[in-house]
């Protein structure tokens, strides 16, 4: 018999693109209701798009068959936001708005691009950024397309302790607050994944997969910034010649043990990190198409047991080229207290008036606290006007096979349980999770205990309380489903 180790392996088409999305020094930037500045004043790190597109390779048509995915250094858009994007992606790369998916790093120092922010200061450049950045993105997708090759991808599991549980109850008050909390629960799982071209064996992507919201930048920091991801990136790509690919996992209630600041050398010392456990698992990858076997005794001083690496025969690379996709639909409840546009609007005017009472007071604390309630309005609007009618909200997301791995487009921002409980169900498989994918329509997904302790994540959802839980049994059943089909379709290959 004989004693082999096999490793989580896919084998499809694949191609790379990447640019610089840097929106332009002064526009609009505050992103946090304690903040007291509107306009960027500089740029730390530039904020970077990359585009990967992959297909199965044995499509007739691959532009056709092929899934775009990119990661933009951006928090998130808004509903309307990201339609006019997708759409002009769309146009420009004549490739379909179901077929892509963006999934947003999540940083919270790259500035609010919603169009209800035009007559702020710097938001005039609003429009104009959003313009621009649909045509870099079509530019990049048509370059991937257009560039598909065979390419290997090989997965490892890391581990990064940047990522911890945030939701905090404060010792004196009672109440809970985003902030680090010790010994809160938080899954530290990094998923890296090394994509290389076939025929020439050369670099085209890292792939990182991992939770932990980018907030080690707050209200005194000023300038554009990817926040931790732009020294992880430096980190990696020095050391591996290729672009690295972020997608943010589910983060709702995770952040960095050091956030909330100002000081940039925070943001990249906490990107080190994450960039360092990167590079240590790379190091773990063996060479696409093979696996570890044992090549029997050697006697020295002790009798030594070796093992080599050696290749995958015709019959055993057969299963990494399977590719499965699937877009599903659950019905999720709205919350019981989901506020209504009018309410909201009349909310928002009665602050304006109380932050204009305060300037004129001189009171310079008071109106800080008023705009951050002007700013918390204003975003509880942005959140409810374009929901659908009646009780349910249709929750979409997407799944792909692709060989040994699992792919998971999730929309909103949903608590850590989610990855730590579909990881747990499927081990067999390495899962790529990946959250605000193409925004957060609904956002945060708390999980069913977090309910009722007054935390933001909870007042910030359009959810019901029970959501989080139903879909996670849902994504678990399609996931089960997928990986049957697919095994018995390997088992009709080998008779």
């Amino acid at each position: 018999m004989t004693l082999a180790e096999s490793f989580p392996q896919s084998r499809c088409l694949a191609s790379v693109a990447t640019g610089d999305i840097t929106p332009p020094v002064g526009i609009y930037h505050r992103m946090w209701g304690a903040a007291v500045h509107d306009r960027s004043t500089g740029v730390h790190r530039p904020l970077r798009q990359t585009t990967l597109a992959l297909a199965p390779e044995g499509a007739a048509d691959p532009r056709a068959a092929a899934s775009v995915f990119i990661s933009v250094d951006h928090c998130l858009f808004w509903h309307r936001e990201m339609s006019d994007v997708l759409h002009a992606v769309a146009a420009g790369s004549g490739i379909s708005a179901d077929r892509i998916t963006v999934f947003f790093t999540h940083t919270h120092a790259a500035g609010l691009m919603g169009y209800e922010r035009r007559e702020l200061p710097g938001g005039d450049l609003i429009p104009e950024y959003l313009r621009h950045l649909g045509e870099v993105l079509a530019g990049s997708v048509t370059a991937a397309i257009g560039a598909l090759a065979p390419a290997d991808i090989v997965y490892g599991t890391g581990y990064c302790d940047l990522a911890q549980n945030r939701d905090l109850r404060d010792p004196d008050s009672g109440e809970y607050v985003c902030g680090y909390r010790p010994g809160g629960v938080a899954d530290k799982t990094l998923l890296v994944a090394r994509l290389t071209e076939r025929a020439s064996r050369r670099p085209l992507l890292t792939l990182v997969n991992y939770a932990c919201h980018p907030t080690t930048l707050a209200w005194d920091n000023t300038l554009i910034s990817p926040d931790y991801l732009g020294a992880m990136r430096e980190v990696v790509e020095s050391h591996t010649g290729a672009p690295t690919l972020f997608v943010q996992g589910a983060s709702g209630d995770i952040g960095p043990r050091e956030g909330f600041v100002g000081d940039v050398d925070v943001a990249d010392r906490n990107g080190r990190m994450l960039g360092y456990a990167v590079l240590s698992t790379l190091q773990t990858l063996p060479p696409a198409g093979t696996r570890f076997e044992y090549a029997g005794p050697v006697v020295s001083g002790a009798t030594i047991g070796t093992w080599e690496y050696t290749p995958l025969d015709a019959e055993q690379l057969v299963p990494l080229s399977h590719w499965d996709e699937q877009e599903l639909t659950i019905p999720l409840s709205y919350g019981n207290d989901l506020p209504r546009a009018d309410v909201l609007l009349r909310e928002q005017a009665e602050w304006k008036q109380k932050e204009a009472a305060a300037l004129a007071a001189g009171d310079r604390t008071a109106a800080r606290d008023a705009r951050a309630m002007i700013e918390r309005a204003t975003r509880r609007l942005t959140r409810v006007e374009h929901l659908p009618p009646g009780d349910h909200y249709p929750y979409r997301y997407k799944l792909w096979r692709i060989g040994d791995a699992l792919w998971i487009a999730l929309d909103g921002e949903h608590y850590n349980v989610l990855q730590r409980t579909l990881r747990e169900r499927f081990p067999q498989h390495p899962l790529m999770i990946g959250t605000l994918a193409n925004g957060s329509n609904v956002w945060y997904l708390p999980d069913e205990r977090s309910y009722g302790k007054g935390l933001y994540q909870e007042s910030a959802s359009v959810l019901a309380q029970g959501s989080l839980e139903q879909l996670i049994d849902h994504i678990a059943a399609a996931l089960e489903s997928m990986h049957d089909s697919t095994e018995k379709r390997t088992r009709k290959s080998e008779h």
